[in-house]
């Protein structure tokens, strides 16, 4: 009786150790469902991508004139993205240094505004497949070209531009001194030019005709011989976002192979397509 008894104690100590192995391994299965969530399902979840951009950047990211909707090329890009992605986007503003750190801290999903992919950009972001290609000029005074001839003469001249841009990276490099406005409007930084506040705007060529274009009264013009540094544009991505930027990638490969970017190109750019590699000597 009593050999009985110790049998049935040791099969239900048996039996109460399996039970709690089997809770501990399901609780451990449910834990590892939890952790292996990506951004990616959260984003499918809220249904819509958050995206930072400027609004003051025509054409990439601007205000139609009289009207309070958010356009421009990188704009429109986007929302195409986001109809193939079936997402919902919602854009915020922000001036250019912010945006990437948006980007890094998880702020925002995505950054596009005219954004150059760059070996230092690439170790700390993830770049979409480039749908821009350009190169730089340089925006000066039309009477006296700002007193410069080539880049090397950009030494003690005053650049303005963004901080962390590619252009003003450039600018420093050559010497200048940088007057950085925080998400200034074209017009006034092609005024600036003009009466003389600042000497120079160093930006990507596309964006510079656009902007000169529209204030021919003023007393600037694209230097007329100075090219430099071709550069490539996609929207910007944080670096574990992986899972996202595989999808991005490819509805804009989509978007490029059936003409839909070169379709608004067209239209920001004056019939121009941006998404041609460009070839220049510099």
């Amino acid at each position: 009786m009593k050999n009985l008894l110790k049998k049935q104690s040791r099969a239900l100590l048996v039996g109460i150790a399996s039970l709690a192995l089997l809770t501990a391994c399901g609780n451990g299965s449910d834990n590892t469902a939890e952790e292996t969530t990506t951004e990616w399902d959260r984003i499918q979840e809220e249904g819509k991508l958050t995206v930072a951009t400027s609004g003051t950047l025509f054409p990439t990211s601007y205000r139609a004139e009289g009207t309070d909707e958010l356009t421009g090329f990188e704009v429109e890009v986007v929302k195409e993205i986001g109809k193939r992605l079936d997402l919902e986007i919602e854009f915020t503003e922000l001036g250019f240094d912010e945006m990437l750190t948006s980007v890094q801290t998880g702020q925002v999903d995505m950054a596009a505004n005219d954004i150059e992919v760059t070996e230092d950009r690439k170790e700390n972001f993830l770049f979409s497949t480039p749908f821009k290609y350009s190169y730089g000029t340089a925006i000066v005074r039309k009477d006296d070209l700002s007193g410069i001839e080539t880049l090397e003469d950009l030494e003690g001249k005053k650049a303005a531009g963004a901080s962390t841009s590619v252009y003003m990276e450039t600018a420093r490099s050559y010497g200048a001194e940088e007057v950085v406005y925080d998400n200034a409007t074209n017009e006034t930084y092609l005024r600036d030019v003009a009466i003389g506040r600042t000497d120079v705007i160093l930006n990507d060529y596309y964006l510079q005709t656009l902007a000169l274009a529209a204030f021919p009264e003023l007393n600037i013009t694209i230097h007329p011989d100075i090219k430099y540094s071709p550069s490539e544009v996609g929207v910007v991505m944080n670096k574990d976002n992986a899972e996202l930027a595989e999808n991005v990638n490819r509805v804009i490969e989509e978007m490029i192979e059936d003409g839909t970017v070169t379709e608004i190109s067209g239209e920001f750019f004056n019939g121009a397509d941006v998404t041609k590699k460009v070839d220049i000597e510099e």
